[in-house]
């Protein structure tokens, strides 16, 4: 890998890149399995953690790669914090690289927030843990080693994406990392849900390669995996669904359209889920679910992304 100081997303990404990466989220993984989860690779590196909207999957994945690999952990939410009281972002940021913190993980309910820090920034590297409805390569990531594990290599795999993608930061990462493996991307949902820009891709836009098909029976056709992604009550209320009934009865996942699928495909989801709206409760929890195992593959991704940022992968992992 390219020596980083910054992940905001997957557009500047390799295949190489994203490969190496993913290899040395299986050796993290491997760590995980030991009776003692430790290792000094981050001693004495400072990771702070400015989660400025609600999270528990993302905020504690973060928090115990860092301190499985012996970095110091500082935890801040946005309540109570300066930046609650007024403060502006920059300033907030600005002050606790003056505390020597080496990296700084945010998550933040504005579109571009990280990429803000990272321009301002110049000893702190940034780390985007979800921006808006932008990005989130971290979940992106989870999701490729996740597959990785059960179909192989990416290259020429059908994979669906169904939803809220026009709100979904998950789907925009998943799609870039997706196409830099050669996998082939099909988006599904509500006309209303669809970015009207990746309607009629074309050279010279961000996803030009990206297939959409608003009927989820053929969509799922011959798919090798499947990610649903969660559907807010409020977006009924704002006239983009006609009701989470109809949602149900033509997006929902259930268990004929997941027949249609090829056998063994793998079904995903990026968490929190309403089950039994995005996926039927009897596929949920099935064979073809990897939703816990995202989990699990979570940590091990931040840990090598933490340890790829905080030393270059120029040493090598404490046996």
């Amino acid at each position: 890998m390219q020596r980083r100081r910054h992940v905001l997303d997957l557009d500047d990404f390799s295949r190489d890149e994203i490969t190496a990466l993913l290899d040395s989220a299986d050796a993290m993984r491997e760590l995980l399995s030991r009776s003692i989860k430790k290792a000094p690779s981050l001693r004495g590196k400072v990771v702070l953690t400015l989660f400025l909207e609600p999270s528990t999957r993302t905020r504690v994945s973060f928090e115990q790669a860092g301190k499985m690999l012996s970095a110091d952990v500082i935890n801040i939410s946005g309540s109570g914090s300066s930046a609650e009281k007024g403060e502006s972002l920059l300033n907030t940021a600005l002050t606790l690289q003056a505390m020597h913190a080496d990296l700084i993980v945010i998550r933040s309910p504005h579109s571009g927030a990280p990429y803000f820090l990272a321009r301002n920034l110049q000893r702190m590297g940034v780390v985007n843990a979800g921006d808006g409805r932008h990005a989130h390569p971290t979940q992106a990531l989870l999701d490729l080693m996740t597959m990785r594990h059960h179909i192989g290599e990416l290259e020429g795999k059908r994979v669906v994406i169904v939803g809220d993608v026009l709100h979904s930061r998950v789907a925009r990462s998943d799609v870039f990392g997706l196409q830099a493996l050669g996998a082939s991307v099909v988006l599904c949902g509500p006309p209303t849900l669809i970015p009207l820009d990746l309607l009629h891709g074309s050279e010279g836009e961000s996803l030009p390669d990206v297939n959409i098909e608003h009927d989820l029976d053929r969509a799922i056709e011959d798919a090798d995996a499947v990610i649903a992604l969660r559907i807010q009550q409020e977006r009924q209320g704002a006239g983009m669904l006609p009701s989470m009934r109809e949602y149900t009865r033509r997006w929902q996942v259930t268990e004929g359209r997941y027949r249609r699928a090829k056998p063994g495909a793998l079904l995903m989801h990026p968490g929190p889920m309403n089950e039994g709206v995005e996926i039927a409760s009897s596929l949920a929890h099935g064979p073809g679910s990897q939703i816990e195992e995202q989990v699990t593959n979570g940590v091990a991704v931040r840990m090598a992304l933490l340890y790829q940022l905080l030393t270059g992968g120029q040493e090598e992992a404490a046996e």
